[in-house]
């Protein structure tokens, strides 16, 4: 059972129904928010870029009937501060870590959405001692593909541009777009309330700030610059759910298989008809699918060991598969220079 050491809650409008309070935490200096609720097994929820723990409000309740559901907004985001930082996902796993440590809790199922699936497999590769599961969804790092509004905002400039967001009726334009890509059945209009409440999420020059600063850790105007197909092997015997949407304008859905090829003895699951936030476009189907997959799988048993024999062994048909890895990652990097 998880173990939260005593806190003081500070209640904020946040218009959350989940029932999670958000909290506050100071570590190392700078105050961090987080939403908790509920009691068992622990279960942290990580969410993309631009957001906030609020994403998880709908998920929260159901979860919590029998886990402790932990869920920050990671700095630079939401109601945590936004100072002139580090937001490298190494540097996110590590305040992952810290703030599980500041509410004592030692091990945990982790659920990353996106960016924030960057960020979970990080923390397992960094601290695989401390992780029970592994649930990625729609999660970052997988190939260079990204969608080409996020390679822009990447571009120098782009914090200009973003502050424009805050001049009177500047939203009226980026919402007829929105609602034009809904129109037109993309991808990205599957994800249209979500992306408006991104836009919703930069009211001010830090929270812009930290936006960029984040953004430009993983893409540049290429595309994704960071991958975790280099050393997922060693989540070798981490029981791991994939989640994608089918219709994913974010992050194509051939990243879900990529992975799955990449993770022998992950579980992969395809959501029809959905884009980049499946947990939203179906959270019934996924809560199922979380409590079924942590109610069916053991925590993993890791051991120093067993992590020594796999990095020195490496992947079976490493060669090879670093041939064939590095052969695709040149393919869809030249498409997306196209």
């Amino acid at each position: 059972m998880a173990r939260i050491l005593p806190f003081q809650p500070r209640r904020l409008p946040t218009g959350d129904e989940s029932g999670a309070l958000l909290q506050f935490r100071t570590v190392h200096g700078y105050r961090r928010a987080y939403r908790v609720a509920g009691e068992g097994p622990a279960i942290l929820l990580i969410h993309g870029i631009g957001d906030s723990s609020a994403t998880w409000s709908p998920l929260i309740p159901q979860l919590a009937r029998s886990h402790t559901v932990i869920a920050p907004d990671l700095l630079g985001h939401g109601a945590s501060e936004k100072p002139r930082a580090d937001y490298s996902v190494a540097a996110y796993a590590n305040g992952v870590r810290d703030l599980l440590g500041v509410l004592g809790v030692e091990r945990v199922t982790l659920v990353g959405h996106s960016f924030g699936g960057g960020v979970a497999m990080q923390f397992a590769y960094q601290f695989p001692e401390r992780v029970d599961r592994l649930v990625l969804v729609s999660t970052g790092g997988v190939g260079p593909q990204v969608t080409p509004v996020l390679r822009g905002v990447s571009l120098p400039g782009a914090a200009l541009l973003l502050s424009l967001l805050g001049l009177p009726g500047a939203d009226v334009p980026v919402r007829a777009v929105v609602a034009l890509l809904r129109l037109l059945d993309t991808g990205l209009g599957r994800d249209a309330p979500e992306l408006m409440g991104l836009v919703d999420a930069l009211p001010d020059v830090w929270a812009r700030a930290a936006f960029i600063r984040t953004l430009r850790s993983v893409v540049d105007w290429r595309g994704q610059v960071v991958t975790m197909l280099d050393r997922c092997y060693l989540a070798q015997g981490m029981p791991t759910l994939l989640v994608w949407g089918d219709r994913d304008g974010v992050l194509p859905v051939d990243h879900a298989f990529t992975a799955h090829e990449a993770m022998p003895g992950s579980r992969l699951e395809i959501f029809p008809d959905a884009g980049h936030f499946p947990f939203h476009a179906d959270p019934a189907r996924f809560l199922s699918l979380v409590e079924e997959f942590i109610g069916a799988t053991e925590p993993a048993n890791w051991s120093i060991d067993q992590w020594w024999r796999l990095l020195r062994a490496g992947r079976p048909g490493d060669d090879t598969y670093i041939d064939e890895m590095e052969r695709r990652y040149r393919e869809a990097s030249e498409r997306s220079a196209t």
